[in-house]
């Protein structure tokens, strides 16, 4: 395995790897950094000017779940954190630990711009458990066009079903691809040519 650290060993930059895949490339970790950061900064930027009348607190929320959301379209990706989270032993159990936690973006989305909406989060949260389940538990070649027919719905909901606020329209969409398509399919990883 490639990496900097061991399983055993702790420390920010060891830390870091766990979340990115150990052996991640100077380019997978650029685009890791900047894209979200350039992303959140954008969100801002756009909520402010078109005058969304939010709070300092939907400001900083949006904010970090904007960076959150892009950085983890691209981390869960790569091709190390493909290697990482697939690795042996990393099996369905883990990987619905990993979907589980998404329930805490959907709280502070829902609590911060729908009024705490519960029916939504169980909505929007149910769809993304019983869809990661079922690409899970499909047979590996056919994990691909199950997950992208998931994820097609999902865009129909968010369209039609799922409650967005003004400027937030991309959330679901995004949140969705993240999960579905980034983080949930096994594929084969690359390295670079020359390292």
């Amino acid at each position: 395995m490639i990496g900097i650290c061991h399983l055993q060993e702790r420390g920010f930059f060891c830390g870091i790897d766990k979340l990115i895949g150990p052996g991640a490339t100077k380019a997978e970790k650029n685009l890791q950094l900047y894209i979200p950061s350039i992303a959140g900064f954008i969100m801002v930027a756009y909520a402010y000017y078109w005058q969304l009348g939010w709070g300092w607190a939907q400001y900083l929320i949006a904010g970090l779940l904007t960076v959150d959301i892009v950085g983890g379209i691209i981390t869960n990706s790569t091709s190390s954190a493909k290697r990482w989270f697939h690795r042996e032993g990393q099996g369905f159990k883990q990987h619905m630990d990993f979907i589980g936690t998404h329930f805490v973006q959907l709280s502070l989305f829902s609590w911060a711009f729908l009024d705490f909406d519960m029916m939504w989060i169980a909505l929007v949260g149910g769809y993304m458990v019983v869809a990661c389940v079922t690409i899970l538990q499909t047979s590996l070649y056919l994990q691909r066009p199950v997950a992208i027919t998931f994820y097609a719905l999902s865009i129909v909901f968010a369209i039609y079903s799922f409650e967005a606020p003004q400027g937030l329209d991309w959330f679901l969409p995004l949140f969705y691809l993240k999960l579905l398509i980034s983080h949930v399919l096994r594929e084969e990883p690359y390295r670079p040519e020359y390292e």
